[in-house]
């Protein structure tokens, strides 16, 4: 019985981490074939998750996330942020710009932690909290990458704010994970900046797993 358990369990993880990957709602089918998993253990979870609203349908009766998961995500963000300052805060120090982590949700990314260095006359002012479209700017375009299967950083000006630069970097190995380290300036990018980000996010990356 606890096996059973355990095996639904995985199957309602890896349904609602389908769901999450940024390409749209489903129909059932669609899930039972890209799951392969038969139509009826679908509809098993699907109800299961529906009732929780984990998940939900929309008039044409293709599934999607379910708005009971903001309460969970709520709940964690705190939990990333306090995590992932103090690798911020010495990526802040040590670039002299914006440190910032940011975390998908569906085809947004969110500001859920921000450091700003101590000793610039003048940084970028990016407020937690802030969204934006993943395919604009540094930290969203490493989060695609890493769907992608590319781990690497990116380098962006002027995508989000005229005359910000940015490069950021996907925190990789946490499957239950989509997020991207990185720093945000109006100043010249040092040569070492885009290896001291990727450092920052295997930290970060070493410390949430």
């Amino acid at each position: 019985m606890a096996a059973e358990s355990a095996q639904t369990l995985e199957r309602g993880l890896r349904l609602l981490r389908l769901l999450a990957d940024g390409k749209g709602g489903r129909t059932p089918t669609e899930l039972s074939t890209e799951l392969s998993l038969s139509r009826p253990v679908v509809y098993r979870l699907l109800t299961t998750l529906l009732n929780e609203g984990f998940v939900r349908r929309d008039a044409e009766g293709r599934v999607h996330l379910g708005f009971g998961l903001l309460v969970l995500a709520q709940a964690v963000q705190p939990l990333l942020r306090a995590a992932a300052v103090p690798t911020l805060r010495r990526l802040a120090e040590q670039v002299g710009a914006t440190a910032h982590l940011t975390v998908a949700e569906g085809d947004d990314g969110l500001a859920v932690a921000v450091v700003e260095p101590s000793w610039t006359d003048m940084h970028v002012a990016y407020r937690e909290g802030s969204r934006h479209p993943l395919a604009k700017g540094a930290a969203g375009r490493a989060i695609l990458a890493l769907r992608e299967g590319r781990d690497e950083y990116l380098v962006t000006e002027g995508q989000l704010q005229e005359g910000a630069r940015g490069i950021a970097a996907p925190v990789t190995g946490l499957p239950w994970l989509e997020a991207s380290v990185g720093v945000v300036t109006f100043g010249p990018l040092e040569e070492e900046t885009g290896p001291l980000v990727v450092a920052a996010a295997a930290e970060l990356s070493a410390a949430l797993g």
